[in-house]
C-alpha cells in the first residue's frame, strides 16, 4: 500500500492543456503578459509597475496625469506605448480600459470592514486568486518542471529572506531527485556552488527572489548564465533586472500588509513545480518515495499519529 505522500503523488498528477477556458486570466496577470515581452528601460518598467498596480484608476488617466504620477515625462508614456505594440498612448489607454472595466464589473462587492490581519489575509486570498487563474493552463509549469527534473544536479538558490522558500523546495525536492544542491550564500560561495554545479552536468537553477531584491540575488542570476546553467525565477515581479536575467519567470504576489511580507502564492508556485517534477518521472519517483518511507520507519523519523 503506498505511503500517505505517494498517493498524493499519484492523485495530484497536473493534467496539460486549458482546464478552465471560460476564466479570463486576472487583470494584473493580463497587464503583465502584456508588458513581458519587450525589453523595456528602468523607466518604461516603473511605467509598467505603475499601470500593474493602478489599473483601475490609471487606464482613465490622461497622459500629462500618468507621467505626473509615476515621475517621467509625457514622451516617455509615448515611447512605453510604441515598445509595448500600440500606435500610440490613446491606443495603449483603449486597452487598459478595456481590462480596468472588466475587473471593476466582475469584482466583489463591498467588503466587510475588517482589521489589519483579516486585510492581510484578503490581500494573500487576491494573490492566491490571481494564481489561480494563471494556472488555468499549466503547459507552461508541466515544462519546467519536466527541465528541472531532468537537471542533475538541480540547484536551488535563495538568499535572504528568500532563503525559507528555497529551503522548503530543497527539503522536498530532495525526496524525489537524486542530486540537489542548495545555495543560501551569496558571494563567491555562490558563484563556486553554481560552478561545481555546471561542472557536474547541471543545466538548470532554480532560484527564488522576494522583496527587497538583492544584488546579491542578481549577481548569482548573471554567474549562472554565465557558467551555462539555464534560471527559472520565482518572484514577484514579472519586470525589472531580475526578471530580464531568467530564462523563465513566474511572477506571484506577495503579501505586504503586515510588517514582513507572507508568501503564500510563492509556497504554491513551488509546491506546483515540486508536482510538475513528480510527474515528469513518476517510476523514479515512486522509487524514491518507497526507499524514504523505509528508511523515515527504520530510523523513527516521525511521530505516529
Amino acid at each position: 500500500m503506498p505511503s500517505p505522500q505517494q498517493a498524493r503523488a499519484q492523485a495530484s498528477a497536473i493534467t496539460s492543456g486549458k482546464t478552465a477556458p471560460e476564466v479570463e486570466a486576472a487583470p494584473t496577470s493580463q497587464l503583465r503578459e502584456l508588458f513581458d515581452g519587450p525589453r523595456l528601460s528602468p523607466g518604461q518598467r516603473r511605467i509598467a509597475q505603475y499601470l500593474i498596480e493602478h489599473i483601475t484608476e490609471a487606464a482613465f488617466l490622461s497622459i500629462t496625469e500618468l507621467a505626473d504620477r509615476v515621475g517621467v515625462s509625457q514622451p516617455s508614456v509615448t515611447r512605453f506605448a510604441g515598445a509595448v505594440g500600440f500606435s500610440g498612448y490613446p491606443a495603449l489607454r483603449e486597452r487598459l480600459q478595456s481590462i480596468a472595466l472588466k475587473a471593476l464589473a466582475g469584482g466583489p462587492g463591498e467588503p466587510d470592514r475588517a482589521n489589519e490581519l483579516q486585510a492581510a489575509v484578503d490581500a494573500e486570498l487576491a494573490n492566491l486568486e490571481n494564481l489561480r487563474r494563471d494556472f488555468a493552463d499549466p503547459d507552461r509549469v508541466i515544462h519546467i518542471g519536466r527541465e528541472l527534473s531532468r537537471s542533475t544536479p538541480l540547484t536551488v538558490l535563495g538568499l535572504r529572506i528568500a532563503e525559507s522558500l528555497a529551503e522548503y523546495f530543497g527539503y522536498a525536492a530532495r525526496r524525489i531527485h537524486p542530486d540537489v544542491r542548495l545555495v543560501t550564500r551569496g558571494g563567491s560561495v555562490a558563484y563556486d556552488a553554481l560552478l561545481q554545479s555546471r561542472e557536474a552536468g547541471g543545466s538548470w537553477v532554480l532560484a527564488f527572489a522576494m522583496p527587497r531584491h538583492s544584488h546579491e540575488t542578481l549577481q548569482a542570476v548573471r554567474v549562472a548564465h554565465r557558467v551555462g546553467l539555464k534560471v527559472a525565477l520565482i518572484t514577484d515581479l514579472a519586470l525589472g533586472p531580475l526578471a530580464d536575467e531568467a530564462d523563465v519567470t513566474f511572477a506571484t504576489g506577495t503579501g505586504s500588509r503586515l510588517v514582513f511580507d507572507s508568501y503564500a502564492a510563492p509556497n504554491v508556485m513551488a509546491a506546483a513545480l515540486l508536482q510538475a517534477m513528480t510527474d515528469a518521472d513518476p517510476e523514479r519517483t515512486q522509487a524514491r518515495l518507497e526507499k524514504y518511507e523505509q528508511v523515515s520507519d527504520q530510523h523513527q523519523f516521525f511521530v505516529r499519529d
